[in-house]
C-alpha cells in the first residue's frame, strides 16, 4: 500500500486545516487508517482512525474539534481539524493497518499553528 498525504500548512490557532491520505497498491488489503502526529520532543501519537466499517476512534486531545472521514470511491482518508491550538503543530502522518495489522506509512505534512 501506498499513501499520499497533503495538506498541512501554516494556521493560526482557531483556524482549520484538512489533510488528505491517499491510498493505492493493495487497498484491498486496508482494515483501518489513521493519522498519527509527532511533536519535536515527543513520542508519536495516535490522533484518530476509522475502520473499513466506518468505526472512529479519537485522541481525548482532538475529540470534538478533529474529524476523519473516508471516502472510499477515492482510496482516500481525511482529518478535517478545526480549533486548531499551538499545541496541534506536529508532523501529521497517514497509516493504513492491513489485515493482519502490518502498518503502512505515508510521508509526513508538517501542520504549524501560530499564537
Amino acid at each position: 500500500v501506498q499513501l499520499q498525504a497533503s495538506g498541512g500548512g501554516l494556521v493560526q490557532a482557531g483556524g482549520f486545516l484538512r489533510l488528505s491520505c491517499a491510498a493505492s497498491g493493495s487497498i484491498f488489503s486496508i482494515s483501518a487508517m489513521g493519522w498519527y502526529r509527532r511533536a519535536p520532543g515527543k513520542q508519536r501519537e495516535l490522533v484518530a482512525g476509522i475502520t473499513d466499517g466506518g468505526r472512529t476512534n479519537y485522541a481525548d486531545s482532538v475529540k470534538g474539534r478533529f474529524t476523519i472521514s473516508r471516502d472510499n470511491a477515492k482510496n482516500t482518508v481525511y482529518l478535517q481539524m478545526n480549533s486548531l491550538k499551538p499545541e496541534d503543530a506536529a508532523v501529521y502522518s497517514c497509516a493504513a493497518l492491513n489485515k493482519l495489522a502490518i502498518p503502512s506509512w505515508g510521508q509526513g505534512t508538517q501542520v504549524t499553528v501560530s499564537s
